[in-house]
């Protein structure tokens, strides 16, 4: 199927098209290749005709709006302790959301069985029935094979290893359940909330663990395998005494996350027993805590230069639980990058907080499942799936 009928498709659900005049000038296809696009969306009960629009002459362009029976989708940013759920349009208006605890360690089964019973719930407070799931995007704190949506050794969620999360949803939803590692997930969410000119994004989360989000062009770089942006086990000086849970030492997650925080406030007699701790700890003005934020943060500037001197990126976004600590942690990151890498690296870099927050995952689930539902494939089931104006349709639309 032609990549036009996405673009077409995405002009006019957010809004930026509105009528086949607008919608040719911006794509620059021909007025009759947007007209057969337009036609066959409105085939697919996808996109609607409204009112004539205002002209300054000749005949008066149709408004053309999303079909507000289109579909949804369901979102989930899955963390080790907690989680963010959300129902969205294919507009990208958020219908309903909630956060609500979680423990991941309960497994696959418990889990994700909560999960459903979640998403059902949510469909039903904001009148959506589970036939008009268009596509289900998921984040989870751990390694995953992106093309099967298969978890892989997750060090912080046991049992969960070669769980296929879609397998789960398959006999409740006829869509496509496409699931990523949290981090990436975020770094989608982010790049949305930010100019789309900007072409490589790097997102940097320092928590329990450390891992980093790439963005190229509006897309996650997983890399050959799905294990891009696993920046935590990359060795630095000085640490190769520090044992790392991943079987090495001297790694940056084992002496700069969250967690290495924690262990080391902890060892100096201060109450840390969370990431959080160590934030209210740092913002209180403890001299230890901010001290040890300070050394995390030129730690992780020493990495992070070493990713713009390979990527080149436009921007970076730092997030995470321990991004409230802006004056410490972002300050001591940018200071090591602009000292340590090139001038022409850096000369247009943006480094800065994440503007989503706790919200970036969940925004990121929605992006990701709306890129399927626009893409070639996605936009073919679909419209396989939707009933044909003028027809009768029986069964799951």
């Amino acid at each position: 199927m032609d990549s036009s009928l996405g673009a077409v498709l995405r002009l006019v659900a957010a809004g930026e098209a509105t009528t086949r005049s607008e919608i040719a000038r911006v794509t620059g296809l021909a007025r009759s290749t947007v007209s057969q696009r337009v036609d066959a969306l409105r085939g697919g009960r996808l996109v609607v005709e409204g009112r004539p629009v205002r002209s300054t002459g000749g005949r008066p362009p149709i408004a053309l709006s999303l079909d507000p029976r289109a579909g949804a989708v369901l979102a989930a940013d899955l963390g080790a302790t907690h989680c963010r759920l959300a129902v969205a349009d294919l507009s990208g208006i958020v219908l309903g959301e909630q956060a609500k605890a979680l423990d991941i360690a309960q497994g696959p089964d418990v889990v994700l069985s909560w999960l459903r019973i979640q998403f059902a719930e949510m469909l039903a407070a904001t009148g959506r029935p589970a036939a008009e799931v268009r596509a289900v995007g998921i984040g989870v704190p751990g390694p995953v094979e992106f093309s099967t949506g298969t978890v892989v050794r997750p060090p912080i969620m046991p049992g969960w290893d070669a769980a296929c999360i879609p397998g789960h949803f398959a006999e409740h939803y006829d869509a496509p359940v496409l699931v990523d590692n949290d981090v990436n997930i975020m770094a989608l969410g982010e790049a949305s909330a930010r100019d789309t000119a900007r072409e490589l994004l790097l997102f940097i989360k320092i928590g329990t663990g450390i891992g980093c989000g790439i963005i190229s062009r509006g897309t996650v770089h997983r890399g050959a395998d799905g294990a891009a942006g696993d920046i935590g086990h990359i060795g630095i000086r000085d640490a190769d005494h520090v044992p790392c849970r991943c079987g090495n030492v001297g790694c940056i997650e084992a002496v700069a996350s969250g967690s290495a925080l924690v262990r080391e406030l902890a060892e100096a007699g201060l109450d840390a027993r969370t990431s959080q701790d160590v934030v209210s700890l740092a913002l209180k003005g403890n001299p230890i805590a901010a001290r040890s934020v300070r050394v995390a943060a030129a730690r992780i500037g020493e990495v992070v230069a070493a990713l713009v001197n390979f990527h080149n990126p436009s921007t970076i976004v730092v997030g995470g639980a321990l991004a409230p600590l802006r004056d410490d942690l972002l300050a001591g990151i940018r200071a090591v990058v602009y000292r340590r890498a090139t001038p022409l690296a850096t000369r247009a870099l943006t480094i800065e907080a994440s503007r989503l927050g706790e919200r970036a995952g969940v925004v990121g689930a929605i992006q990701l499942a709306h890129q399927h539902v626009f893409s070639p494939p996605g936009l073919h089931q679909l419209l396989s799936r939707r009933p044909v104006a003028g027809r009768n349709s029986q069964g799951r639309s």
